[in-house]
């Protein structure tokens, strides 16, 4: 049976427990919110298919417990991610000082040339606002990784935040060669590139 997508993405959220990640990943995969979900126990994940620059691109979304006592577990998962979406909660402030933490997670278990992205969740809730946004920016700039405020609630910002993480993946594999790619990303991330089929005619290394 013939595959139905070009590229296959491996997406990891992360931040602490109760900043919204599940619900982030959600409303992306299934466009609804619910406010009584109970933490994630170890880690999940979900897929979706989107269409970047006339490819089709599936999306493996996992969805990685905040507690510290599942560290162990969630870190092994860092390893051949090609993105990572940091997640703090605005209203919290704990949760965004805790990013500098998970950054250094991610240097420490992650490959070097990850793509990363900070969230800023629950931008809905204003009258809550502890983090303003120029901090969540001033803070990304630091890093030199793109920022966005999201609401898991509202809808806002979620989409287009997997949709520009996928799209700085997708033009990174552009600028390198497969033959760099594949030992990541796995076979079958690119399906009927003649690039690639002139580059692994021996099948996978």
């Amino acid at each position: 049976m013939a595959k139905t997508y070009d590229f296959l993405f491996k997406l990891l959220l992360i931040g602490d427990s109760g900043v919204g990640k599940t619900c982030i990943l959600v409303r992306f995969s299934e466009d609804a919110f619910n406010s009584t979900f109970i933490s994630t126990i170890g880690i999940d994940f979900k897929i979706r298919t989107v269409e970047i620059e006339g490819k089709k691109i599936k999306l493996q979304i996992w969805d990685t417990a905040g507690q510290e006592r599942f560290r162990t577990i969630t870190t092994a998962y860092y390893r051949g991610a090609m993105g990572i979406m940091l997640v703090y909660d605005v209203t919290n402030e704990r949760t965004f000082e805790n990013i500098r933490n998970w950054i250094r997670n991610i240097e420490e278990n992650a490959s070097a040339d990850v793509e990363k992205m900070i969230l800023g969740n629950k931008c809905d809730l204003q009258e809550s606002r502890v983090v303003s946004q120029e901090r969540g920016r001033v803070l990304a700039e630091e890093h030199g990784v793109k920022f966005m405020e999201t609401s898991a609630k509202s809808g806002l910002n979620v989409e287009s935040a997997f949709l520009a993480l996928a799209k700085d993946i997708k033009n990174k594999m552009d600028r390198k060669s497969v033959t760099d790619q594949q030992p990541a990303y796995s076979s079958g991330v690119r399906v009927g590139d003649s690039a690639e089929k002139e580059g692994k005619k021996g099948g996978c290394c």
